[in-house]
């Protein structure tokens, strides 16, 4: 992939590129950005990180998401309620049983016709074909899978064995809430997508790891970082 260019940018790309992970990496808002570069010295508005997080977020996510690794074939189905610009719209989700986030969109309706799209993007999208796909007991999931012919592989109701799913939704209420709710459908979805790849980046289970790995994993994702981020 090519480089991305910071041409015609006032402030150096370190700058650019450390704001840019900071807004996505934790539960930051703009104006909180804004705040941690100026007791660096330096001074940029929160309207300014925006439009880098805008602008570059995309190109960073796109290409994390071309060096991660084929995820666990056991995945996990859910959705949420959001107020997107005042309108109640639903967050689909699909994770795998380790968390890796493998899609997340917004859409105004959880019916059959969206689940059936939701689960045939995902069909096509991933690297691994699925070995159990677990939800909860939304009828639309069952249906769905049904007519894409893999119902064989559903298995839905049972509350304890998708809680990986339920979960995963806690990062994204948290950035919900500092963001002050989401503004508009389309800037919903960009910031799934980016948030979705430095999460998978980033995320490790570190009650699993001991010190050390967790240091080598760390190492790994800063690496990836740096290269997906290259000027």
């Amino acid at each position: 992939m090519k480089p991305i260019s910071f041409k015609r940018h006032r402030f150096p790309p370190d700058v650019i590129r450390y704001a840019i992970w900071l807004y996505f990496r934790f539960t930051l808002s703009l104006r909180d950005v804004e705040e941690l570069l100026a007791q660096r010295g330096i001074e940029v508005s929160y309207e300014t990180i925006r439009c880098w997080t805008i602008k570059f977020g995309p190109q960073i996510a796109e290409k994390l998401k071309a060096r991660r690794p084929a995820p666990s074939p056991r995945w996990h189905l859910d959705e949420m309620v959001c107020s997107v610009g005042g309108r109640r719209m639903y967050l689909w989700r699909a994770v795998d049983d380790e968390g890796e986030i493998l899609d997340m969109v917004m859409r105004p309706y959880r019916d059959v016709l969206t689940a059936t799209r939701f689960l045939a993007n995902l069909l096509l999208t991933q690297d691994v074909y699925p070995e159990r796909i677990v939800t909860d007991g939304l009828g639309s999931y069952s249906s769905a899978a049904k007519r894409l012919g893999i119902g064989h592989l559903h298995r839905s109701g049972r509350l304890r064995e998708n809680n990986r799913a339920e979960n995963s939704h806690l990062p994204i209420r948290r950035r919900e809430r500092k963001m002050q709710r989401f503004k508009s459908q389309g800037s919903a979805q960009r910031f799934l997508d980016t948030f979705s790849a430095v999460h998978n980046t980033f995320y490790t289970q570190r009650h699993l790891t001991s010190r050390a790995v967790l240091r080598k994993f760390r190492g790994q994702a800063f690496h990836a970082w740096n290269e997906a981020a290259a000027a």
